[in-house]
């Protein structure tokens, strides 16, 4: 009979596939997995895959006979490859995979007497993505810090297509905060020179100092909505970058207040 692959979101039905002891007793289960190969056009399953709690993986051979493992267990490792996998519990998804390259496997066939067999290359890593699965695990255990990150995008993303998107340490809006601290820095230097000049270029370095006053508060406008703006193309950022943006605007309008406040008394 063929039976629904379990896919994500759904969660392991098991922690540690359950041994298998008696044949008899996993009979219609392996030919389950069998039709359900066929109909999906697949390598291989792990009764995992079908919410069975047994240790069996089923693989589909290039004669079309199926090799049945019982109880197997990876014994020797060797080498590494990294590889692009899929996996029918994460459809229509890969990721690049460390794996080992050469593999020895135990394993038990349908009279529960103990073979081994050796593999390398890509059917190396077909036995290994089947029996992380007697482990409830799947690939994305395997997956480096950079690479699982990835994968996490394409998830939500549901799509290959989706990419990392890291939040920039630099913004170009800097560039705007950079030039308000130039008129402040103007302000304080005209406010300073103010105590060395007569009475009447005073009035006019007050003008001035208006005018450099005003064009703080105008870059702080334009900065407030372009950083918004800037912020909001970083999914990964925008949630954070609000008060941020809010706390140096407020923090540059309170610095230029305390400088009109003392030129207007001093000037």
């Amino acid at each position: 009979m063929i039976k629904e692959i379990i896919t994500y979101p759904t969660p392991p039905s098991v922690h540690f596939a359950a041994p298998v002891r008696k044949i008899s007793e996993v009979i219609e289960l392996v030919k389950d997995l069998k039709d359900t190969i066929n109909a999906n056009s697949l390598d291989a399953l792990a009764a995992f895959q079908i919410g069975s709690p047994y240790n069996i993986v089923v693989i589909k051979q290039d004669d079309d006979s199926f090799l049945e493992l019982y109880n197997p267990m990876l014994v020797r490792t060797e080498g590494e490859q990294r590889t692009e996998e899929t996996t029918a519990y994460f459809p229509g998804l890969s990721a690049m995979v460390n794996r080992a390259d050469k593999i020895s496997v135990v394993y038990e066939d349908s009279d529960l007497k103990s073979h081994s067999l050796q593999a390398e290359g890509a059917y190396s890593i077909l036995l290994q993505r089947k029996i992380d699965y007697t482990f409830g695990s799947s690939f994305i255990n395997k997956l480096d810090p950079d690479e699982k990150k990835l994968f996490q995008a394409k998830l939500e993303f549901g799509s290959n297509a989706a990419q990392i998107e890291t939040c920039p340490t630099v913004f170009k809006r800097e560039y705007i905060t950079k030039l308000i601290n130039i008129f402040m820095i103007a302000m304080v230097v005209l406010l300073g020179v103010s105590f060395f000049v007569e009475q009447e270029t005073s009035a006019d370095m007050w003008t001035y100092q208006v005018y450099l006053a005003l064009s703080v508060v105008f870059f702080n406008i334009v900065y407030f909505f372009y950083a918004q703006y800037e912020g909001s193309q970083y999914s990964s950022c925008s949630s954070c970058q609000i008060g941020n943006i809010i706390g140096t605007v407020i923090i540059s309008l309170l610095k230029t207040s305390v400088i009109v406040v003392l030129s207007y008394f001093l000037i």
